[in-house]
């Protein structure tokens, strides 16, 4: 028997990849999602939307709350556009006080909110860790056509962009853990992989193709732990 999934998140989850002849976004059509469902006997429903927040993908979770009892598990990934800025109004004024996409605070409280939505609605919550980036990678990419300089010195240093997208990774960890909802670790597989950023874009940001393997197959453990077996 199958089991059936829906899945809400942001470009990471939709299976959004970089071209890097084309310098545009793309769709991977072998993204983690595809793979997990031409892999295992898993129906995926995918509601993921690119630069989607955790407060989009919870308007986005109520517009659906009455279809969620049709579905075993619901996949939960956010936080890589909710932890980001404004680029060009930081380049504009790197003297002033920047806020990211969502606070972190806010943030958690909404992803709690979230899980309880998906509670409510008749399913079981399981959140994705988020995979690294590459701060440099990232830089170089966020920074065009803006004032590189006038950003790195409100950031103080590159990596500090690297720090504060872990503190938000920490964040859903947190979230699951007071939840009380399983999490997948994506985060740990692409730290533990040697040079773990050829498994990213040329942005920095977006898994390429080898990293949606990676995805596809830490998942892929956690069905056969549960007794899922191949297709």
């Amino acid at each position: 028997m199958k089991l059936s999934v829906c899945l809400f998140g942001d470009s990471v989850a939709r299976g959004v990849i970089l071209d890097s002849v084309l310098k545009k976004y793309t769709l991977l059509r072998n993204s983690f999602a595809n793979r997990i469902a031409e892999t295992f006997p898993v129906v995926i429903h995918n509601y993921s939307k690119f630069g989607c927040t955790v407060t989009k993908g919870l308007e986005t979770l109520r517009r659906h709350s009455g279809e969620l009892s049709k579905y075993d598990y619901t996949a939960l990934e956010f936080g890589g556009n909710d932890c980001n800025y404004n680029w060009a109004e930081v380049s504009a004024a790197p003297d002033r006080n920047h806020l990211p996409g969502t606070p972190v605070d806010l943030f958690e409280r909404q992803y709690a909110e979230l899980i309880g939505e998906v509670k409510a609605g008749g399913s079981h919550p399981v959140l994705l860790s988020l995979p690294p980036i590459d701060a440099r990678r990232y830089f170089a990419w966020l920074s065009r056509g803006l004032n590189p300089r006038a950003i790195l010195k409100w950031l103080g240093d590159v990596q500090h962009i690297y720090r504060w997208h872990e503190r938000y990774n920490l964040a859903v960890c947190r979230v699951a853990r007071e939840c009380r909802v399983p999490l997948i670790d994506i985060s740990s597989a692409f730290l533990e992989t040697h040079d773990c950023q050829r498994l990213l874009c040329e942005d920095g940001i977006h898994p390429n193709e080898a990293g949606h393997r990676l995805i596809s197959g830490v998942i892929g453990k956690t069905l056969k732990g549960r007794g899922a077996a191949t297709a």
